[in-house]
């Protein structure tokens, strides 16, 4: 079995639905309210531990009532959760979602994620010197990505960073890291709006950027290839980023190609959006493998 860590966040989504996304200023009614765990980090924790991986978690929670459900939700989808301390006097991190007009609005408060410092993740550096591949996002300090970035390096270890909420990188990070993930808001803003050619072409079979319903854009070091998303009905399209990125991982690890890699990843992320909440949808290795035979 394949063995993933995933460095990151992990928080409470506070889930509400409405016809109608309010302008500033403006109240609205809204259909419905859900409760459920999340957080980058600990999504694709769970969806890579659905797809068959031997998934470890290196993250902070809260020593709340919110905590306590995180750990224990982590647990039951089969996450090693060694490295996932509750930090005293914190809130845990919470995502506030607004599902409407069939997109997501998210304000996210970072709360114990904070705590995930470079100290941290030394102290799990076995769990990562053990894994086939590292997965780490943007809901964490900085300087932790920056070192854990150097870290996989120094080990030889690859690691995925999906830049996820959008803030720059440093050459050296982008240098590091072995796959980058943008969408095409955060490619703007990591690239600082240049031509998305020119860029893929500097970073072959290492840039890969998703394009929602248009599918995933990379150079493959002879010619820019686009491969196909799957069409469904989209119920929240909430995690579906977190879920590509984790099948995506796995299948690297697994050693599949490219394209190959690209195309589960599309298949588990589209089957993610028919239900509601960001793991709600994440689907287990059967229904993906049953869906790409469809």
């Amino acid at each position: 079995m394949i063995k993933i860590a995933v460095v990151g966040s992990s928080s409470m989504d506070l889930v509400v639905t409405s016809a109608k996304r309010p302008k500033a200023g403006e109240t609205v009614l809204g259909d419905s309210f859900i409760t459920v765990p999340g957080g980058k980090g600990a999504n694709q924790a769970v969806a890579a531990a659905r797809l068959g991986a031997d998934v470890s978690m290196i993250g902070c929670v809260g020593d709340d009532f919110y905590g306590e459900i995180i750990l224990e939700n982590l647990k039951k989808n089969r996450v090693n959760t060694d490295y996932v301390e509750p930090v005293t006097g914190s809130a845990s991190g919470t995502a506030h979602i607004i599902l409407s007009e069939g997109d997501n609005s998210i304000i996210v408060v970072k709360g114990a994620n904070d705590f995930i410092t470079p100290d941290y993740v030394q102290k799990a550096q076995k769990v990562i010197e053990d894994a086939d591949i590292i997965m780490v996002q943007q809901e964490i300090p900085e300087e932790t990505v920056e070192y854990l970035a150097e870290l996989c390096k120094t080990l030889n270890k690859r690691l995925l960073l999906n830049p996820a909420p959008a803030r720059k990188l440093s050459e050296a990070v982008i240098h590091q890291s072995a796959f980058l993930t943008p969408n095409e808001h955060e490619f703007e803003i990591l690239f600082n709006g240049r031509d998305r050619a020119e860029v893929l072409t500097e970073h072959p079979n290492k840039l890969f950027i998703t394009e929602g319903k248009n599918g995933v854009r990379y150079f493959d070091g002879h010619e820019e290839k686009v491969v196909s998303s799957f069409v469904v009905e989209a119920v929240d399209t909430t995690g579906a980023g977190d879920t590509f990125n984790a099948a995506f991982a796995v299948a690297v690890a697994e050693g599949k190609s490219f394209d190959e890699c690209l195309i589960f990843a599309n298949r588990a992320a589209s089957i993610s959006v028919t239900k509601l909440g960001a793991q709600g949808g994440m689907p287990h290795r059967e229904e993906v493998e049953r869906g790409l035979e469809a």
